[in-house]
């Protein structure tokens, strides 16, 4: 049966690789959730189906509201050139070796209980493909936004130390205000549950955990999806479809005003060298959007083009932005935020691909979770967790990726809560109260994931352009 008017093969591809997309998002729910339902199973807070049917509604809700900053900030790593790319089986290369990939690697983690990160694992498999890239024929220096790749890198590499910091800053911070409690920093009896207002604590910071989790991790499956809606329909997603094309051709006249305006503002007067690299990618979307045109005109240009147009005019302005002083000229100031202003025609996601991935995630918390669940709970300490140490790296963990979510950055929900757990569990007993087998574990996991990722993605994408470009 024809999809959005494709033919069968192409109907197929289509269907496989979406399915594809939710069975990563279905795996990252179970991998990386567990993490956030550890602490209230450990702590005899909720029973443990409670915690993961709670955890699981909570994800899916906080994918509807992520909003699509950090989906665009992970594949606005590869570099422009695969982005426009508008041969069908090149796109399908491409998304097929990083979704191959990263359910290899979480699932094999998965396998061997070993808390890893999602996030890493996918950061890696599109760096593995953006460097292979680099090594076609013709493609010129194109590789990898490295500028955007550091920013996601740096996210990944700090939110693990911050965590455990914060989580030792914490659990003292808890140990001052409430010294009289005794109750806060004990382990349960058997299966009792804790005091009311330790147990409100505990189920309130999983479940804002869950929540977080939803709205950061869930944008990479939304990320994912659109690379192979727009690589394979793009006639239908290139553009976002709820706004007229007329909006994006007055728009397009706009910036091309103010570009004018800064040739000839004396403010903007250091800038005009490189305003020049900007003009040839602004008149290729002028002429396609060809103000003068009448409204059918435009309706009629490919939606591919004009996001291809888009995406070249944002990247050169960018580089202008990144290395020009231009905040002493309100016309540069204008001109950067007109064109920065396009990107709500190209950088979205229909409601439907928002509830297959919310629903993904949902219901891959709930199966699935125990085996990292034990190795939280019980592997990173050599001590049963305490109340106030399971509240302390949740609270850490929540608070962590609800900012890296607001930022647009990626983050790792795994490497953030083990190392509040790893931090808490320090704050009580220094490094004899760790596990080293355990968090020698994680931390191979860790560094191993990026250069596995990576080999092996390159490799599968370059293996599949060789067989059928």
């Amino acid at each position: 049966m024809p999809v959005f008017g494709l033919d069968f093969g192409y109907s197929i591809l289509l269907l496989l690789c979406l399915l594809c997309v939710c069975a990563f998002e279905f795996i990252n729910g179970f991998h990386d959730t567990a993490n956030a339902v550890a602490t209230v199973i450990y702590t005899n807070s909720m029973k443990p189906w409670h915690a993961v049917v709670l955890s699981g509604v909570l994800n899916g809700l906080g994918v509807f509201v992520g909003g699509t900053a950090v989906a665009m900030g992970i594949i606005n790593m590869l570099p422009v050139e695969t982005l426009v790319d508008q041969n069908t089986v090149h796109s399908l290369g491409m998304v097929a070796a990083i979704l191959l990939t990263a359910i290899f690697w979480n699932l094999g983690t998965w396998l061997l209980s070993i808390p890893a990160s999602s996030s890493h694992t996918l950061v890696g498999s599109i760096l593995g493909v953006g460097i292979a890239y680099s090594l076609l024929p013709g493609t010129g220096e194109a590789a990898v936004n490295w500028h955007k790749a550091g920013e996601v890198g740096l996210s990944l590499l700090v939110s693990p130390l911050f965590g455990f910091m914060l989580a030792i800053t914490l659990l003292s911070l808890l140990g001052w205000v409430f010294r009289r409690s005794t109750n806060l920093f004990k382990a349960p009896e058997g299966d009792a549950p804790p005091p009311l207002w330790i147990r409100s604590i505990l189920i309130s910071t999983c479940g804002l955990v869950s929540f977080s989790h939803g709205s950061n991790d869930g944008q990479k499956g939304i990320g994912l999806m659109m690379l192979i809606l727009i690589g394979i329909v793009p006639a239908k997603f290139a553009l976002d479809e709820r706004i007229a094309k007329k909006e994006v051709k007055q728009t397009v006249a706009l910036i091309q005003e103010h570009f004018q305006q800064a040739t000839t503002d004396t403010s903007a007067l250091p800038f005009q060298a490189s305003l020049e690299k900007v003009r040839e990618p602004l008149q290729r979307l002028v002429d396609l959007t060809d103000p003068k045109s009448s409204e059918a005109t435009i309706e009629k240009v490919p939606a591919f083009e004009i996001r291809k147009g888009i995406l070249l005019l944002r990247n050169a302005t960018k580089k202008l932005k990144d290395h020009a002083e231009y905040s002493s000229s309100m016309t540069m100031k204008t001109l950067f935020e007109q064109v920065e202003s396009l990107k709500r025609y190209t950088d979205y996601s229909p409601t439907w691909v928002i509830v297959l991935i919310a629903l993904s995630l949902g219901i891959g918390t709930m199966i699935g979770w125990k085996r990292i669940v034990v190795t939280i709970g019980e592997k990173i300490g050599k001590t049963h967790l305490t109340y106030a140490q399971g509240a302390s790296a949740e609270i850490v963990a929540a608070s962590t990726i609800a900012a890296s979510t607001y930022l647009g950055l990626p983050v790792s929900t795994t490497h953030v809560l083990s190392s509040g757990i790893a931090g808490a569990m320090f704050a009580s007993g220094g490094v004899k109260n760790l596990e080293k087998n355990t968090i020698t574990k994680i931390l191979l996991a860790w560094v191993l994931t990026l250069p596995v990722c990576l080999t092996m993605s390159g490799t599968l994408f370059l293996i599949f352009r060789s067989l059928f470009g």
